[in-house]
């Protein structure tokens, strides 16, 4: 094993600048559309649905499309990794994401077509999104693998980049121009973004196809699994046939919970209890297959528990873009500052989050990191990841009071949603940018694209717990059991929110003490 840290003598590759420009305009076409969705899908698309129904199923239509987007990552990165390699697999779903923006355009007064538009968005946008970001990785290799986490930390900048001037512009083009130029446009940037990543073709690192493996991860799993030993029995098999029982009572739940809610429980059910009960019986694998097969199976267990304890985080994130958006519409919108007031439009308070992203990057390597490590404390990813759940929490606490503000009649200025934005955004650096570096450098080798799909999926189960805590809320025992507290459901839904964060936080930071870094950097230069 190896410093990760270590100074290496190698250049930076010269390639970089075409993955990041095509990553700033891609983000910026997907954040123009998403940030936008909302709004729209209130105002205009699902004016059919009575008006106190609107809210509850907008939100319902976005979290879904979010499952989708980072579903679809498992699709991307196994055909990748398996296939057609990152880079073939990046641009011909980068024009399935093209097609899926024009149908936002076209589709703009058509359920089923703007529907289908947001289908082909999340395929496109999920499948590619595991593998540019490891095709960046693909990028570095032991000689100067010590610039891969600037590099990362500037791809997470480009990110926020992108998504601060769609959060300005999009709203206003929606506004005056309407909804086929703030989708169109978007949808403009994304074939930018494919045009670009398709120039820097001959200059790329291109890291082939694995081969089919006999001592792949679910082959070392499926066979501890169904491996006997004399005298004993098979634990672990058991814990995974609950899952499958579980997945199959989840699946028919489908009339009650919709189809999203229901596959997505069956989804989880089955990942967590296999996986417990692989690990169970994982010894038996030795000997049928290779020691580093097993080891590996291992490791990849023990990051897989550490993408499940980011979910909170990720429940939380998401619904700045809606939840967010609906305590924004009950504020005030003229804000003063330095003698200039001015209105702003609700989703435009989004761009506060690319905005104090691109400025906490630099602070926290400049500033916050350094210091930290001259009083004696590393700032280790796994530690940065604790602390960005913490903050999320306390962005969510002080959300949640200013609904009960507003619920109580007061009259709030838009401008207090900065205060839970900072927080939130300070939590957002600190999980997600470590996270995509966490993600591939503790990835074996054969299985760069699935390990970082895996992590986006945990932005699924997010959003999954989302729906959930929503459709709990349709409940009416629920409803009465709230309002007999004095609070409003929304406010209730906020606190809930916090203390999930709080509690995985702790989980996660516990987790933290006992898990031990990996290097799976290439060797030597392509």
């Amino acid at each position: 094993m190896t410093d990760l840290a270590k100074p290496t003598s190698g250049r930076m590759p010269r390639q970089i600048p075409y993955i990041i420009a095509n990553e700033g305009c891609e983000r910026f076409s997907f954040y123009g559309m998403r940030n936008i969705l909302t709004p729209f899908l209130i105002t205009t698309l699902l004016m059919f649905l009575p008006e106190d129904m609107r809210t509850g199923e907008a939100k319902h239509v976005f979290h879904t499309f979010v499952i989708g987007v980072y579903f679809f990552p498992l699709l991307g990165g196994w055909l990748a990794d398996r296939y057609f390699g990152k880079y073939n697999t990046v641009f011909w779903l980068s024009l399935v994401y093209c097609a899926g923006h024009a149908c936002l355009a076209i589709f703009e007064d058509n359920v089923n077509g703007f529907y289908f538009g947001l289908f082909l968005i999340a395929l496109g946008s999920g499948g590619i999104k595991p593998l540019v970001a490891s095709f960046v990785g693909d990028q570095f290799d032991q000689t100067n693998k010590d610039k891969a986490k600037v590099v990362f930390d500037a791809f997470y900048w480009i990110i926020n980049f992108g998504s601060f001037f769609a959060s300005l512009l999009m709203p206003l083009l929606l506004r005056d121009f309407g909804p086929a130029w703030a989708f169109g446009v978007p949808g403009i940037l994304m074939f930018i973004a494919t045009m670009v990543f398709w120039s820097g073709k001959k200059k790329y690192v291109h890291v082939p196809p694995a081969p089919a493996n006999p001592h792949s991860f679910m082959r070392v799993a499926r066979t501890a699994l169904l491996a006997r030993r004399d005298g004993e029995g098979r634990p672990g098999l058991m814990v995974a046939a609950i899952g499958a029982i579980g997945a199959l009572v989840s699946l028919a739940m489908i009339p009650q919970w919709g189809f999203v809610i229901a596959a997505c429980m069956a989804l989880v059910l089955v990942m967590a209890f296999g996986g417990i009960g692989a690990s169970m019986q994982l010894d038996r694998a030795r000997g049928i297959h290779p020691d580093d097969a097993v080891a590996g199976v291992r490791a990849v267990l023990r990051i897989l528990i550490v993408f499940a304890l980011v979910t909170p985080f990720w429940s939380l994130f998401d619904q700045k873009a809606s939840t967010w958006i609906v305590q924004a519409n009950a504020m005030t919108t003229q804000v003063s500052l330095f003698g200039w007031t001015w209105d702003v439009i609700p989703a435009q308070v989004q761009a506060l989050n690319p905005l104090l992203v691109m400025l906490l990057i630099p602070f926290n390597n400049f500033a916050l990191f350094p210091m930290l490590r001259s009083i004696g404390i590393e700032p280790t990813p796994l530690r940065r990841m604790t602390a960005g759940i913490v903050f999320s929490a306390l962005a969510w606490i002080v959300v949640g009071y200013l609904q009960m503000q507003l619920d109580a009649g007061d009259a709030l200025s838009i401008a207090w949603q900065i205060a839970p934005y900072a927080l939130l955004t300070l939590g957002e650096v600190l999980v997600s940018a470590t996270g995509l570096e966490f993600a591939y450098s503790q990835a074996p080798a054969s299985m760069k694209g699935v390990i970082m799909a895996l992590w986006y999926l945990a932005v699924t189960v997010g959003n999954l717990w989302v729906l959930i805590v929503n459709a709990s809320v349709k409940n009416e025992s629920v409803v009465s059991y709230i309002e007999g507290t004095g609070m409003g459901v929304m406010a209730a839904q906020m606190y809930f929110f916090a203390g999930f964060a709080l509690l995985s936080a702790l989980a996660f930071g516990w987790y933290a003490t006992r898990y031990k870094m990996v290097d799976h950097y290439r060797g030597t230069a392509a």
